[in-house]
């Protein structure tokens, strides 16, 4: 199933506009979509994702327990807590998701205030 899906990477996903973002994705009508969701929270929440799942009606998403990571049972909404600034941890997201497919799009909200 995942295979048929187009995996889009959003940095800054847990802010406001991309927290937007992942619901539009997350429930087009056109394309379906995973999204791999990095965010550092320096800024934000990862309350955001739970919401998120609950409007896109995912199931079982959860965050593990030293917030470094989540996903749903699915596998459409994935999060890693990275941050853009640090390169190694950013190449780490791009090599774990390369051996099923990368991505196929990238939006980029990340910022600091």
């Amino acid at each position: 199933l995942l295979s048929t899906m187009q995996r889009i990477l959003v940095t800054g996903g847990c802010g406001y506009i991309g927290s937007h973002t992942l619901v539009s994705l997350l429930t087009s009508t056109t394309t379906t979509y995973s999204v791999v969701v990095i965010d550092n929270l320096a800024n934000s929440s990862p309350e955001s994702l739970h919401r998120v799942a609950d409007i896109c009606s995912l199931t079982n998403f959860s965050i593990n327990s030293d917030g470094s990571a989540g996903q749903d049972s699915d596998g459409r909404l994935s999060f890693r807590k990275v941050d853009c600034c640090d390169p190694i941890a950013l190449r780490g997201v791009f090599d774990e998701f390369q051996s099923e497919g990368g991505f196929t799009a990238a939006i980029h909200f990340a910022g600091l205030k």
